[in-house]
């Protein structure tokens, strides 16, 4: 029987965190707040019941830090990624908590790019 792989999505986000625990913190804080409001109350094992969008749950996510100021929020249940409309919806909701400076959606096996390649670095003569 084959087996459908699905192309995995990521969002890569910047804001100005220092670690990979303070944008942990910044992502899932917000969520955590609205769940209180909600319900009154909070344990850790909620996290599997908070939804950040249809299909998607706030413990289902993990922060990775690539760069300074640079993340990535991707699915850490291999049985459930993010496909790319779990990731738009994720996106959209990040940026309605308005907790990172930007938000971006990408395919998980595209390279990230951090810095400017040496070929994109223009030297003035005289410079070398």
């Amino acid at each position: 029987m084959a087996e459908n792989k699905v192309r995995e999505y990521c969002l890569i986000v910047e804001g100005a965190y220092l670690t990979e625990g303070d944008a942990e913190h910044a992502l899932r804080d917000p969520f955590v707040e609205d769940w209180v409001e909600q319900t009154g109350h909070f344990k850790i094992h909620n996290m599997d019941d908070i939804q950040v969008t249809p299909g998607v749950t706030l413990g289902s996510l993990g922060v990775v830090m690539l760069d300074e100021r640079l993340f990535e929020i991707a699915s850490v249940d291999p049985e459930h990624p993010l496909t790319e409309h779990k990731a738009k919806g994720v996106a959209e909701a990040v940026r309605r908590q308005d907790m990172f400076d930007e938000v971006n959606v990408q395919p998980c096996d595209e390279e990230i790019r951090t810095h400017a390649s040496e070929d994109e670095i223009e030297i003035e003569p005289g410079e070398e």
